[in-house]
């Protein structure tokens, strides 16, 4: 295996501020090298790009269940109502009381809470996968130009060796 020999496309606190000091360090790895290098940056854009649209998805799941939940407090008690069993199983119920809620924490597990805490979760988690959407979108950024400069010196590197063969 190729060894990147120390240039940095982890996107860490350590790594490079700006790209003049990169391309430089990537104009000396040979073909092998640099095709090692973009596999890689191009892996974690990908697996990056996995997680934004997986946080996307968790995020939308959570506004659907804060407005669940905004709807379930206007309902009067005794009101009938399909309850979801499952994402496509629904079965007959009757409201008892609209102010204590089952929130899903994960795994299986299930937390008794008020409406205003069931709200204040939803809205704490939804406010929690946004931060974390925008660090990891400027993750992904800064991963994307580097991959983007790596395949740009890689194509140099490729018409440099074409005319001498």
């Amino acid at each position: 295996m190729a060894s990147s020999k120390g240039i940095g496309i982890g996107g860490g606190a350590g790594g490079p501020k700006t790209t003049a000091p990169v391309t430089t360090e990537l104009d000396k790895l040979s073909m092998e090298q640099l095709r090692a290098v973009k596999e890689q940056a191009d892996l974690e854009v990908n697996l990056l790009q996995d997680s934004l649209s997986n946080i996307r998805t968790a995020t939308a799941r959570l506004d659907i269940a804060s407005n669940a939940l905004n709807d379930l407090s206007l309902r009067p008690q005794g009101k009938k109502m399909l309850v979801p069993l499952t994402a496509s199983l629904y079965v007959p119920g009757t409201l008892d009381d609209a102010d204590k809620v089952l929130v899903d924490v994960g795994t299986g597990y299930f937390i008794e809470k008020t409406m205003v805490e069931g709200k204040d979760y939803c809205e704490r988690k939804i406010n929690l996968l946004k931060s974390n959407y925008d660090q990891l979108l400027e993750v992904a950024t800064k991963k994307k130009s580097i991959a983007d400069e790596v395949g740009i010196v890689l194509q140099a590197k490729l018409r440099q060796l074409a005319p001498s063969q």
